[in-house]
């Protein structure tokens, strides 16, 4: 099976780093690899929002696809449908998911995700892929930029 964690992005540092992920991976590494360090910290923290892990279970509830069954222990999900598994072990600051490929999370997990959390960033665990879940919004696009008509 394959592991990835998800990070909920701010808004202000998504939208800043949306076409510069390659940095907002080397950063999440760089914390993940030296967590002691209190600058690190301080800066994930900063960028990051807390996953309210009550939330997240009821919208997975309410929002699981047909054919699909969940089963809550804990922090744990798991989420079943025919012979796809995803597990989501739920933390304060991200989620660790369990598949056996991303057709499958793509399928079951992050439909659900995409309409309460859009500013989701995803790292493979144990290679160097990442990426947003979500395309970038048409909010981000034109924030700073006037737009002219004719």
């Amino acid at each position: 099976m394959k592991e990835y964690s998800i990070y909920w992005i701010k808004e202000e540092f998504a939208s800043h780093y949306f076409y510069k992920s390659d940095i907002l991976y080397r950063f999440i590494n760089s914390y993940l690899v030296n967590k002691n360090r209190k600058d690190l910290l301080l800066q994930f923290d900063y960028i990051t929002n807390n996953f309210p892990n009550t939330s997240i279970i009821s919208h997975v509830k309410q929002h699981l696809p047909s054919n699909s069954t969940c089963q809550i222990e804990g922090n744990q999900i798991i989420i079943k449908r025919d012979a796809q598994v995803i597990t989501l072990h739920l933390y304060e600051k991200h989620i660790k998911f369990r598949c056996e490929s991303l057709q499958d999370a793509e399928r079951l997990l992050f439909p659900m995700l995409r309409l309460f959390y859009p500013f989701l960033f995803i790292v493979d665990n144990y290679y160097e892929n990442y990426g947003w879940i979500s395309p970038v919004t048409t909010s981000f696009e034109h924030r700073d930029h006037q737009v002219l008509y004719s």
